[in-house]
């Protein structure tokens, strides 16, 4: 597949017409996630087969997951959208000086409500992290209550707020953090912390899945809520209470991050 030089639009109206077509919505996203090459996501070999009329690479190695898209690994690779909403939302939120709302985006896009209002926040974190690919390689997930010890707070703190004479949890955040160990020869390391409702398997999954890759080895802790992550990943586990490592099965990392 020929790379060429994309000429950036300008106006909403160039925005729009520019990533209606499919091929230079395709060129947007590959050439800064491979600017020296298409590579397997799941493997990491070069020049993958493309195949043009679906829009897809076929890895020259044969393994499972040998075929694969633009969107694989990265956070658009759930949505239904297709690329051009993406990417006329992204152009308009960056280049808007005041912001976009998502009755804004709605309007402007042609899509549902609920989709205008997950767009800027997606965004937003690709715009944080610097990335729009997910974890991959190997992850290690872990939460944590952040919030001091009711004993220690001012009694007037008591007395305006009955939920921290609780114990344990009680007026404290639960933050969920996943490390990201990085993979082939990429081996820098990215922390995602994101506070959380709940420590439900439901929650925890969610927030795995949208941070991690499908397919890459997951370790914890034997959290309940990890439960049932395999088989979409490699799930492994630490029993805190025998050991705190088993090789390269360990939390040390996301540990070393809640204890800074």
């Amino acid at each position: 597949m020929e790379f060429e030089l994309l000429r950036e639009p300008k106006t909403p109206v160039e925005a729009i017409r520019h990533f209606a077509d499919p091929d230079l919505s395709l060129l947007t996203i590959v050439k800064p996630r491979w600017p020296n090459g298409v590579r397997c996501p799941t493997r990491g070999h070069a020049n993958p087969r493309f195949i043009r009329a679906r829009s897809l690479w076929e890895c020259r190695l044969k393994h499972v997951r040998r075929r694969c898209s633009a969107r694989t690994g990265t956070s658009f690779g759930n949505s239904p959208l297709p690329m051009e909403r993406w990417f006329t939302a992204i152009w308009l939120i960056s280049n808007c000086k005041n912001g976009v709302s998502s009755y804004e985006l709605h309007r402007a896009i042609g899509v549902t409500r609920k989709s205008a209002w997950f767009m800027p926040h997606r965004n937003r974190l690709e715009m944080e992290t610097g990335s729009i690919e997910k974890a991959g390689g190997t992850a290690e997930a872990d939460e944590t209550l952040i919030g001091g010890l009711a004993k220690n707070m001012h009694k007037r703190k008591h007395e305006r707020e009955e939920k921290i004479k609780g114990t344990g949890a009680s007026g404290k955040a639960i933050v969920i953090g996943i490390l990201s160990r990085g993979s082939g020869t990429n081996k820098s390391r990215v922390i995602r912390a994101r506070r959380i409702t709940d420590t439900t398997k439901e929650t925890l999954h969610a927030e795995i899945d949208a941070a991690v890759e499908t397919g890459s080895t997951v370790y914890t802790d034997l959290h309940g809520g990890y439960g049932g992550l395999a088989p979409e990943n490699v799930h492994e586990v630490v029993n805190h209470a025998e050991e705190f490592v088993r090789r390269k099965v360990h939390t040390n990392g996301m540990e070393n991050f809640w204890a800074c």
